[in-house]
């Protein structure tokens, strides 16, 4: 086999055979591949797409390209929750420990996040002493004691997919379907979940601009889940606005903590008790969503939800009084309000989530390569959403800046992520489709 065949194969949109997408992950694997024929072929299949098969095939090489964690001395079922990534997406923060109040053992292997604000580790570094370097036997052990563990994605794990990601993040090839099919998927499988909650976003928040690539997108994941034998529930969720009120690290883990108080916002809410009720449903725990829901919601209503993520964040070293008292946290110097202008009633009749996290950026929330530093205390939190009823010279939103000059950059950023109507304006749903 030689890999210029195989790349003018697929530029000529014919399909692999599993033998030869074998071959290639095998190639990348011992370096026999060189990285500008890598590239060549991933921008072959960028144009050209993989039917179903290939992306199946691509999936199972490169979950067994490393090392496959084996979680069923934890339980017959063993939940993973996947974001495809937005502005104020705490819900990691929020789903684990519930629904391992729920009594499904929920072992998260996440990563931090590039681009406008950290990922879900990096929120949860705010939190005094919290160690997200767990090795595979501790968060074993942590899934089996606490019911919950969420620690960083592990070198071992599906390692072709980290240097073929390389090289899909400097040509370009990002976007394509497929391979997002297969980084994704690869991960959750090699590292032993059989329960995969997949969240794609869309909107101008998101990687997926419109709903119907998210759709499509959705679907193929949850179809290659189920020819690997992996039970996989995707939903497209929006992300035209952000998720919740708050944006930034501290903020965000504050938020998700009101949350499993049974006090946070509404969409974020709605999102967690979706995505529960299908894991809840899905893996035989209830015999319809409305029946999960109720459970769920109970859970957060009586608090028990909240000690879970006691739990969890005790069991990870860090300090748990932070459920109580948040300002144990990184705290912003500079606390500003943007106010609605004019002077009369006003609906908020569209918020850019792209703009709101470009905003808590340049306040230091974000980071463009993996080693950048990134402020813990800074962001927005968000006075109202889409459709929210608000009269002139009333506050939109709160900057919690470091510097005036952060704030000032921050303020002309977030005015004009915001549009108002004279008019009352629908609130869109957060849920738009799901699958599997």
């Amino acid at each position: 086999m030689r890999m210029v065949d195989l790349i003018l194969a697929k530029r000529s949109g014919k399909a692999h055979s599993q033998e030869e997408i074998a071959w290639i992950i095998d190639g990348v694997m011992k370096e026999t591949i060189n990285d500008y024929q890598l590239a060549a072929w991933l921008m072959a299949v960028c144009w050209q797409g993989m039917t179903l098969e290939e992306t199946t095939w691509l999936t199972d090489a490169m979950t067994r390209s490393g090392q496959l964690l084996d979680l069923s001395e934890i339980g017959p079922v063993v939940g993973d929750k996947h974001s495809t990534g937005g502005v104020g997406d705490k819900t990691t923060i929020v789903f684990a420990p519930l629904l391992a109040a729920a009594g499904i053992p929920m072992a998260k292997l996440s990563g931090r996040g590039l681009g406008h604000t950290g990922g879900t580790l990096d929120k949860l570094e705010a939190i005094p002493g919290f160690s997200v370097d767990l090795s595979i036997e501790q968060f074993i052990r942590q899934v089996k004691e606490v019911g919950a563990a969420i620690g960083g994605q592990t070198a071992e794990l599906a390692p072709a997919d980290g240097k073929i990601y390389a090289l899909r993040d400097v040509t370009a090839t990002v976007e394509s379907v497929p391979l997002i099919v297969g980084s994704v998927l690869c991960k959750k499988i090699a590292a032993g979940a059989n329960l995969i909650i997949l969240d794609v976003k869309c909107g101008r928040g998101a990687f997926m601009d419109t709903e119907a690539k998210a759709a499509e997108l959705a679907s193929i994941l949850a179809e290659v889940g189920k020819r690997l034998n992996r039970p996989v529930t995707a939903v497209v969720t929006d992300m035209e606005q952000p998720l919740g009120y708050a944006v930034g690290h501290t903020l965000e883990v504050m938020e998700a903590i009101d949350t499993l108080r049974g006090a946070g916002p509404p969409d974020l809410v709605e999102l967690c008790l979706v995505l529960g009720s299908l894991a809840l449903v899905s893996c035989g725990k209830f015999d319809s969503d409305e029946q999960a829901r109720e459970h769920l919601s109970r859970l957060l209503s009586n608090g028990q939800a909240l000690e879970k993520f006691r739990e969890l964040i005790k069991a990870q070293g860090g300090d748990a009084s932070v459920v109580d008292n948040p300002s144990i946290m990184p705290q912003a110097k500079l606390k500003h309000d943007l106010l609605v202008p004019g002077t009369g009633k006003q609906w908020i009749k569209h918020i850019d989530g792209r703009k709101v996290a470009e905003a808590c950026k340049l306040m230091g929330a974000g980071r463009t390569q993996k080693s950048d530093p990134i402020n813990l205390a800074v962001g927005v939190v968000l006075k109202g959403k889409v459709g929210t009823e608000l009269d002139g010279g009333q506050p939109v939103a709160t900057i919690y800046a470091d510097s005036e000059q952060e704030y000032q950059l921050a303020l002309a950023q977030l005015k004009e992520a915001i549009i108002y109507s004279d008019s009352p304006v629908a609130v869109p749903p957060v849920v738009r489709a799901k699958f599997g």
